[in-house]
Order: structure tokens, then sequence, then C-alpha cells
């Protein structure tokens, strides 16, 4: 089976193009910046897009969702009939946010999964759309590893209240690993799956494992979140893209059902213990 990689060089791509040639995909990478052997590039968004793309039966779009409709007559052109997309859970939570952006990204990945359903049952295409938690890899990622940037600045974390909201945070390497799962079972078929990490732990408990990952000790600051709000103009520069909202959710609980991924997929991710290099 001929296989395509769209977003080949994001953070989960990385993981899966190896894991699909070990299961024996004959495996093309494709992205904006690809580059090596067997690596092809391509903007998804570009009127002959056709013609830069190679036949492939089987694509894991790892590319932001919603690039992907627009791309997906040019892939059906080509012999698509087996998809595997990944979404995220903040179609979810962030689509009540009071930040316009925060729900504009929650309507883009609603939109773009209706979309990517619609075309694939038209056409009979075989697709499965994966929804990860808050994804990390130690050093690679936005999210756990700019935790671990602030500490390596300035030796704490400032949080928004008690941090007590619950997180499920999910390693890329796992997801790339249920996603070639999904390619080979016939029960993730035309499925959706919300993918949670293999823990759920108080946002406070998440950023104590960043801290001990780097061999620290925790240093916490609970700040009040009337006070957050009011000093977010300071706590900026230290955590690029926080907002009132963010502050907010530290007190929420963004926990997701596991026993679908787990009945169909095997969905057996690791504990959060992620692992950082000495300073």
């Amino acid at each position: 089976m001929t296989t395509l990689v769209l977003g080949a060089s994001s953070l989960v791509g990385r993981f899966l193009v190896p894991l699909a040639s070990d299961a024996g995909q004959d495996v093309i990478r494709l992205g904006r910046s690809a580059s090596g052997p067997a690596s092809l590039r391509a903007d998804l968004t570009a009127s002959d897009l056709v013609d830069n793309l190679p036949r492939a039966d089987l694509v894991y779009a790892c590319c932001p969702i919603w690039l992907l409709p627009g791309a997906l007559e040019a892939l059906a052109a080509k012999g698509l009939r087996r998809l595997i997309a990944f979404s995220s859970t903040s179609r979810f939570t962030k689509a009540a946010s009071p930040h316009a952006a925060e729900r504009a990204v929650a309507e883009k990945l609603a939109r773009a999964e209706d979309a990517v359903i619609a075309f694939c049952q038209a056409r009979g295409i075989d697709w499965t759309i994966l929804r990860p938690t808050l994804i990390y890899a130690e050093g690679l990622d936005q999210n756990i590893s700019r935790l671990a940037g602030l500490i390596k600045r300035v030796g704490l974390v400032p949080i928004a209240g008690a941090g007590l909201g619950q997180r499920q945070p999910v390693h890329a390497a796992d997801l790339a690993a249920v996603a070639v799962h999904a390619s080979q079972t016939g029960r993730a078929r035309n499925m959706a799956y919300d993918l949670p990490g293999g823990e759920t732990l108080t946002y406070r408990a998440m950023v104590e494992r960043v801290f001990i990952g780097m061999g620290r000790r925790p240093r916490i600051i609970s700040i009040p979140l009337g006070l957050w709000q009011a000093g977010l103009s300071l706590v900026s520069p230290f955590m690029p893209g926080a907002t009132g909202a963010m502050g907010a959710r530290m007190a929420q609980d963004l926990v997701f059902d596991a026993s679908a991924a787990k009945t169909d997929l095997d969905w057996q991710p690791r504990a959060f213990a992620p692992q950082f290099r000495p300073d």
C-alpha cells in the first residue's frame, strides 16, 4: 500500500513516518518544507495540488485538519481509499471560550471534521478522525516544552489560582503508533476517537512533573485569577500566548473518555513522566 503523510515534519508526523515504514507501508512524506528521500514539497492550498501529488491509497493527515477539505478532491483523484486525520479535543474545550480567537479555532476544527466526513462518505472513502488532548514531545512541542523553557529561563512557573483543573497530556509518539494501528484495523473505519493521555492529573501536578523531568525542585507561584488577568501584560513575556482564558482553564477539567479508543484501537498511552536533558 502506497502511503502519503501530510505534515510529515509536524510533531506527530515525525514519529509516524518511521512507524509506518516499520509496518511495511511504502511511505512518501509531503509538506511545505519536506526534504530528503521519499519526500515531496507541496502546498495543500495550491490550485495545482493534484499535479504535485503521488498516487496513494492511504493518507495520514498530520497537518491542521482545516487544510484538509480543500485537498480532498486532489487526493481522491490520486487514489485515496483510506484516510487517517488528526483533529483536536479543542473542538470541544474552546467552543465556549470568552475569547473570539479560541472560539474560531473550535469552529474551524468542527467545520473541517464535518467536511472531511461528508466528502469521504460521498466518495466511499474510509475515514478515521483522531482527537488528541494536550500533545507533547520533550523539546519539540509548544505546550509542555514551553513550560520547560519558562522553568529554564526564570526558575519558576506562575499559575492562576490553585491549578486544580484536570489534564490528560498525551505523547506524540503514542499518537503516531495508534494512527498506524488504526490503518490496520477495520474497527476504526468511519469512526472518530478522543485520545487522552494515560494519566489524569491536575494542572499544578502536571507542572510539577515538568520540574521533576528537568531534575529540579518544583517552584510554583499561585496567583489569584483576577490578578493573573490584570497582570497578564507582565506575565506574557515569559509565557508567550498566555491569555485570560488560559488562566481560567487552569481551574477547569479538560478530561475525555478513552473507552472507545481502548476497545477499538487498544489505546494504552504512557503515563505523564516527561524527561528533559539536564541544564
